[in-house]
């Protein structure tokens, strides 16, 4: 008797079950189809004016008209962007909330913030990879030295007095400029401002001395002769800026490097949801707009980067920031 009634026991807890994922499912079909029910909010955790507000501007737009929805850009800055990212982990999971992630919140702040509170992988769905874009390093043209050689050759003699203005302890900006004292064992002052604008303009006003910017923000005050291009962190030379010479040309290795970007929403977001941003996304990125965006300015799209590829290329990118955090002893609150 005893095995029938477990018998029917484990059958009833198996049409349970069932019935569960049926539910689940038709759920998240459900969820699929009217979404987005309203406009969705597009989260820039850096100010306004910068080469992620320049970049989530013109790429969202895109997938509001493929979704057929407005996209509102909100710019939450604060601590090297984990205020604004903290607050998409925190939004609810529908989809309505999004947030534009990037090297320095998704790879580099979890093991520079001691105060954190997200996890990227953990509190996030990454959507689709954007942009991978190499830094120009840039000085006043007033500074004793021409080139990246002579100006690591500087700093290492004299410890401390170079300024390296950067758009926010975290940043991209910052995190480059780090790479290079660790592998030169060359040593700047960082002085972190309010977004990538704020730095340019006291940079070329002379009051800093060197930038690890990007040629989009950079570029044009280095042609307009107020900047001086030391070097690109890639492999190439940029055709934006022909006369600057890589890194390598200009006589310092090891110290190639990107910064990339790319669309989040908080975890536990529906699976049909994140399947039609997923493809609004590849629709965004393979439009005229992103390429001429990416030929202009030396970057590379991330194309097809979505799902488990992204989330790897997040995980693999957030072990090397963490060794380098390590190397260079950065810790903030």
């Amino acid at each position: 008797m005893s095995g029938t009634v477990d018998r029917n026991g484990a059958q009833a807890l198996a049409i349970a079950a069932l019935i569960g994922a049926l539910a689940s499912a038709l759920l998240t079909d459900a969820s699929a189809q009217t979404y987005p029910s309203k406009p969705i909010v597009w989260v820039v955790p850096f100010p306004p004016g910068g080469i992620t507000d320049i970049t989530s501007r013109m790429i969202s737009k895109h997938v509001g008209m493929e979704l057929g929805q407005s996209v509102i850009v909100e710019n939450r800055p604060g601590a090297g962007g984990a205020v604004g990212t903290d607050q998409v982990a925190r939004a609810a999971p529908d989809g309505h909330t999004v947030l534009y992630g990037t090297q320095g919140t998704m790879a580099a702040n979890p093991h520079l913030y001691r105060s954190i509170r997200y996890q990227p992988l953990r509190d996030f769905v990454p959507i689709h990879g954007m942009f991978a874009s190499p830094n120009v390093i840039v000085s006043h043209p007033s500074r004793p030295f021409t080139t990246l050689a002579e100006m690591v050759a500087f700093a290492k003699a004299h410890p401390g007095k170079l300024s390296m203005a950067s758009a926010g302890a975290g940043t991209g900006t910052h995190l480059a400029g780090e790479l290079m004292q660790v592998v030169t064992g060359a040593k700047l002052t960082h002085i972190p401002y309010k977004g990538s604008a704020a730095a340019l303009t006291d940079l070329i006003g002379g009051r800093t001395d060197v930038m690890f910017d990007y040629a989009v923000s950079a570029g044009p005050h280095v042609l307009a002769g107020k900047l001086r291009g030391l070097a690109v962190t890639q492999p190439t030379r940029l055709a934006l800026l022909p006369e600057v010479p890589t890194t390598v040309e200009a006589g310092v290795e090891g110290i190639e490097t990107f910064s990339w970007s790319g669309l989040f929403v908080p975890a536990k977001t529906p699976p049909g949801v994140v399947t039609r941003l997923e493809k609004a996304m590849a629709v965004a990125m393979a439009s005229a707009d992103a390429a001429a965006y990416a030929e202009k300015h030396g970057s590379r799209i991330l194309t097809g980067m979505t799902g488990a590829a992204f989330a790897k290329f997040v995980e693999s990118d957030s072990g090397r920031w963490a060794d380098i955090v390590r190397r260079a002893d950065l810790r903030l609150e």
